[in-house]
């Protein structure tokens, strides 16, 4: 009787049975192949999600180039580094127009510090002559013309040594850029407009003119006419 109902037991599959683990030999489950390639299709969908993911995901504190919140990083790059330029640019200017003011001033104060150094020996060996004329009560009268002499050479060096140099007229032309006409003489042994004496010598510095030599031209000689006038007299 026992043997009887534990064959119908195991025919019918109570839920006894199926709460069995399986057979080591013949109990194992059958796998699904539809379920299993379903499986194998997710799996790998999930790396290729994960690598997209990766590659379009950018960090907040990186704007997008392109994007507004980019465009605006780079706007502002640039004008705080054209704010750093401009700053830079300021303060040179600041200082070259100071150092300039400095120069000024200083050319304005010490310009001819150099040529009143080099004229004191003048004014020095003038002094000599002078105090030698006395000395001499006078009668040394060569003496006195050799001092000065030397005293007026030494002064042409001078100004000579700071670029100033004489304005040639004496048998020149007649420049009004350079020479200015105290009178008209005429002159038949010269061109006319030709300079036949210098009243008082003119100076220039380099290529500026610092006084005119005072002049007097020739000029045609007037031509006597029949009567023995002079052609153009009154």
């Amino acid at each position: 009787m026992s043997g009887s109902n534990d064959h119908d037991r195991r025919r019918r599959g109570t839920p006894h049975d199926a709460d069995a683990p399986p057979d080591e030999e013949g109990g194992s489950l059958r796998t699904n192949p539809e379920l299993e390639e379903a499986l194998r299709e997710a799996a790998a969908a999930v790396p290729d999600a994960d690598a997209g993911r990766g590659q379009g995901e950018v960090p907040l504190e990186q704007p997008v180039e392109g994007s507004p919140e980019g465009e605006t990083a780079r706007l502002r790059e640039e004008l705080s580094a054209s704010h750093d330029r401009l700053l830079r640019l300021q303060a040179d200017f600041d200082n070259f127009r100071k150092r300039a003011a400095r120069d000024r001033e200083d050319a304005l104060q010490f310009g001819p510090q150099n040529l009143v150094k080099d004229l004191l020996s003048v004014v020095d060996n003038l002094a000599r002559a002078i105090d030698h004329a006395r000395q001499s009560g006078g009668g040394d009268l060569e003496g006195l013309l050799q001092g000065v002499e030397l005293v007026r050479r030494e002064l042409e060096s001078v100004l000579s040594k700071h670029n100033v140099r004489e304005v040639e007229a004496l048998g020149k032309d007649f420049n009004p850029a350079q020479h200015e006409a105290m009178a008209q003489i005429p002159v038949a042994t010269v061109e006319p407009n030709t300079v036949v004496e210098v009243l008082q010598k003119g100076y220039q510095l380099r290529d500026r003119l610092i006084r005119p030599a005072r002049v007097i031209v020739a000029r045609k000689p007037d031509v006597p006419d029949a009567e023995g006038e002079p052609s153009g007299g009154s």
